[in-house]
């Protein structure tokens, strides 16, 4: 019994040590920095979209974090270039995502401006890449016999057209739009480090 106590002290003592370490020192050198310069907050809309992103869990496939040409050739994808912590100043959450079933999307507002080509593919991804594993959501859309005049028709290729009618975005699937053109990480990094001369500059194809 009288070993227990400085156990306990040692435990305690290594607890808190790697806490400050991992914790405390990382929290305090992320809160001193600001946004990048030129980094712009989400609009209402862009934060709505942001929430149907994290809802529908567009995070397990996808990353927003392109790494260095020392760790990777992200850059070399057309993925733009290496993250840096101030990139994520108005994310809360952090959407880094740990799996990369599909491609990295930091910057798919440069690579993919448009809104139609993206309203296509979450409607349907396989009308524009028949291997795309990724699933389809037609919740996000309504099928009508005819299109109003503040309605957003999707462009649909025949094989998925309906038969009658037109397919239409519901405001969920614009939001979710405005959000992924809004991932436009062109402004350059601070601060950079030798290391990351010789990015290949956002939207570049590989």
């Amino acid at each position: 019994m009288n070993r227990v106590f400085p156990l306990a002290i040692i435990a305690l003592a290594i607890l808190a040590f790697a806490t400050l370490v991992l914790v405390v020192a990382p929290g305090l050198q992320v809160t001193a920095l600001g946004p990048t310069p030129g980094l712009r907050p989400y609009t209402a809309q862009q934060l709505r979209g942001r929430a149907q992103y994290v809802g529908l869990g567009c995070v397990y496939c996808h990353s927003q974090q392109p790494r260095s040409l020392a760790q990777a050739p992200d850059a070399a994808r057309g993925w733009g270039r290496a993250a840096v912590a101030s990139d994520y100043y108005y994310d809360r959450p952090h959407l880094l995502g740990t799996m990369r079933s599909g491609p990295d999307l930091f910057n798919i507002g440069v690579r993919l401006p448009s809104q139609g080509w993206h309203l296509t593919h979450l409607y349907q991804p396989r009308a524009i890449a028949p291997w795309s594993i990724m699933p389809a959501y037609p919740f996000l859309f309504e099928h009508k016999d005819k299109a109003g005049a503040a309605d957003v028709v999707v462009a649909l290729p025949p094989p998925f057209a309906p038969g009658r009618g037109v397919i239409v975005a519901r405001p969920e699937a614009l939001d979710l739009v405005a959000y992924l053109q809004a991932l436009k990480h062109t402004e350059p990094a601070p601060a950079a480090s030798p290391r990351d001369e010789g990015y290949t500059p956002a939207g570049t194809p590989p």
